[in-house]
């Protein structure tokens, strides 16, 4: 095959290791946690920040930052990492699929000449996510009581049910009951486990320094893992939010983390000096009814597959985020079509190293994640075609089809 010089690639990619809500991570805000991954992504290859042209980042809720309004966070963040002042910037919030989102929007940039090097990727801290008190501007109280609201309560939109149970029930549709779910999440751990252990994560993940009391820690796994679950024990926890499978143990965690990825096109790469880890074969974003938010990674991979001209036949690997496994499985599934042999072929190819419900979600840095996890798998493998895909609030989608 022969590579196109304005074929974009990833020269660099880099997540920090997932906090848990309320753990190692939980006293670092977004601007800082977003600023480690941007100095880790330029110094792993060695440039200086001048050389990125402009930055497009993930954010979700930013009522956690220390500005709540407007906190501009990929620009704050870009200074903490020391880039110029000089560097363009724009914060996205597309839910779960910003990360993903603000790739693609990178890949845009290079392909309509705006730029050749485009640093791109997300955050999220769910850990320092305040209570809110709302209405209390024009209509505070004289006397009585003051009713504090939990953001993170049933995690969704109030105009629309709970995410939890419109993926549980999309995906009973489909014929994904309770107990195929909690089998999926379980083998998340399992391959998660063996991943980390066979020292999987080490070229994605970097080590974090935390500050702690009495000094400091190294944080270098990822604290969703949990390598004690078993089918008893998920059995044994309720549905939650009028889910009728999901549970909290077939679902990932509230966590923090961040993911950076730096993209240009071989040509510009080989004048930097760089060799490119992965290439960036095409990218789509779609939306669907909001209630089928299960369904929307895998309308997205058919529609970049069209797009591209591939086959699911074609595809070596997958990264589908577990938001549920109920949305993994309904997308598997759904590629299928129908075709339950397909199905369980399909399913071996999907997530090999454990998925969100082991890795953990912080949503908005989690679709760079899946591309960064899938190019790095490709590599040693010693090459291929994968395809990552993510969905996001009221049933938006992202996916992307890289080459190593």
């Amino acid at each position: 095959m022969k590579l196109r010089d304005d074929e974009i690639v990833v020269v660099s990619a880099v997540r920090t290791p997932f906090g848990r809500f309320g753990g190692s991570l939980k006293d670092i805000d977004c601007y800082d946690l977003s600023a480690i991954v941007m100095k880790e992504v330029l110094a792993r290859v060695k440039l200086p920040g001048d050389v990125v042209d402009e930055i497009f980042w993930g954010v979700g809720d930013t009522t956690c930052c220390k500005d709540p309004y407007t906190p501009v966070v990929a620009r704050q963040a870009l200074l903490k990492a020391g880039l110029p002042p000089e560097t363009p910037s724009c914060s996205l919030d597309k839910a779960c699929v910003s990360a993903m989102s603000a790739v693609n929007f990178g890949c845009r940039t290079i392909r309509a000449g705006e730029g050749e090097v485009i640093l791109a990727g997300g955050v999220t801290s769910f850990s320092t996510v305040p209570f809110l008190l709302r209405n209390q501007r024009f209509h505070s109280k004289k006397m009585g009581h003051l009713t504090i609201e939990d953001p993170l309560l049933e995690l969704g939109y109030k105009d629309y049910a709970p995410v939890a149970k419109d993926a549980g029930e999309v995906a009973l549709m489909h014929g994904i009951d309770r107990f195929q779910q909690d089998e999926w999440a379980v083998s998340s751990h399992v391959k998660y486990g063996h991943a980390y252990a066979a020292g999987k994560f080490l070229d994605e993940m970097m080590a974090l320094e935390v500050p702690q009391k009495n000094g400091v820690s190294v944080l270098n796994i990822d604290e969703q893992y949990r390598p004690d679950t078993t089918m008893e024990k998920l059995a044994a926890l309720k549905p939650i939010y009028g889910s009728p499978t999901c549970t909290a143990g077939n679902a990932p965690g509230l966590n923090d983390g961040s993911t950076a990825l730096l993209l240009t096109t071989r040509k510009k790469a080989r004048e930097l000096g760089l060799e490119p880890l992965g290439a960036i074969v095409g990218m789509v974003s779609i939306a669907t009814k909001p209630r089928l938010l299960s369904e929307a990674p895998a309308i997205a991979i058919q529609k970049l597959l069209q797009k591209t001209g591939y086959g699911l036949e074609d595809i070596n690997l997958f990264e589908i985020n577990e938001a549920f496994a109920a949305v993994t499985l309904t997308s598997t599934k759904m590629l299928a079509n129908g075709d339950m042999k397909k199905y369980e072929e399909l399913k071996k190819k999907v997530n090999v190293n454990g998925g969100a419900i082991a890795i953990g979600h912080p949503n908005t840095a989690s679709g760079a994640r899946l591309i960064g996890t899938l190019i790095y798998e490709l590599r040693r493998r010693g090459g291929g075609l994968g395809v990552a895909a993510i969905c996001g609030g009221l049933a938006q989608g992202d996916a992307a089809l890289v080459r190593v």
